[in-house]
């Protein structure tokens, strides 16, 4: 399935969990918290501001970011599980260096 998101939201597929911890527990499911990193997979066209002119979002497809616990909506899109989020809500893209 083909998303766009409108404006300034991105949509973000969650990474996967660890179920081990560094030092080798298995983390139950029960347990497990939902990542707060993932994968930007659609953007908007950018933010509307008050002059109406329109500035482009940061983020890019296929950056990785961090985002709010609490942010944005959980949708599912071809049974893999999705957020759509505001631009606001994400807190970092990381990179791998």
């Amino acid at each position: 399935m083909k998303i766009r998101p409108l404006q300034d939201r991105i949509v973000v597929r969650r990474m996967e969990s660890e179920d081990k911890t560094k030092g080798g527990i298995i983390i139950p499911d029960t347990a497990k918290e939902k990542p707060v990193e993932g994968k930007v997979v659609a953007i908007g066209n950018g933010k509307v501001l008050k002059d109406g002119s329109v500035r482009p979002l940061e983020v890019k497809v296929g950056n990785t970011v961090l985002f709010a616990k609490y942010g944005g909506t959980e949708v599912k899109l071809d049974g893999v599980e999705h957020m759509i989020l505001k631009e606001d809500d994400v807190l970092a893209i990381t990179s791998e260096k």
